[in-house]
């Protein structure tokens, strides 16, 4: 069993959801996002990750085979190394299909992303 903390990028409510930090540009993260964002960016910050990441997030249907996006250069047990250390993230989900799985990345990991990179309303 893996020790790795999965990366809580945001809270579930009925109607919003929020992500774990303000955007860069609001105010200075508290220690508690900053280490939320850098399990994140930790997970992307290798660009074989970033490219699956990539891959399956701009794949037709908003998922992706393992089969349809393991050309990334690599091996297919490093792939699955990879895919492995995404999840663990948090920032993919996978389904099994018989003998493949799928991946796919959730719309609100995605704004989450987008909310934390975003420039403040005021200094737009």
């Amino acid at each position: 069993m893996s020790n790795t903390e999965l990366l809580p990028l945001l809270e579930s409510s009925d109607q919003a959801v929020e992500p774990c930090c303000p955007p860069l540009t609001e105010r200075p993260f508290t220690a508690e996002e900053a280490e939320t964002a850098a399990r994140m960016f930790k997970a992307l910050g290798d660009p074989v990750r970033l490219r699956l990441f990539s891959a399956v997030a701009s794949h037709e249907g908003g998922e992706a085979c393992v089969c349809d996006i393991s050309d990334v250069g690599v091996s297919q047990p490093t792939v699955s190394h990879h895919l492995k250390k995404l999840k663990e993230a948090g920032l993919l989900t996978s389904e099994r299909r018989g003998t493949w799985v799928y991946y796919r990345v959730e719309p609100s990991v995605l704004a989450a992303m987008g909310n934390l990179l975003a420039i403040a309303p005021a200094m737009a």
